[in-house]
């Protein structure tokens, strides 16, 4: 399922191998793990996602 999804990173990352990566759908965000991307992926509706996200700017 992951390898034909889109996934980036964030920028914050820099070159950093201990992230996560993230690909929307139209119904969900995938996240999953960049040292461990053959291993089973997250996903959350969008809505969700985007109030986690949201949350964490607020608190950065």
């Amino acid at each position: 399922m992951s390898s034909s999804l889109g996934f980036r990173k964030s920028s914050y990352s820099a070159n950093e191998s201990a992230c996560a990566e993230v690909a929307d759908t139209p119904r969900a965000s995938i996240v999953r793990d960049t040292q461990h991307r053959h291993a089973e992926a997250l996903a959350f509706p969008s809505a969700e996602w985007a109030a986690a996200v949201r949350a964490t700017r607020e608190e950065f």
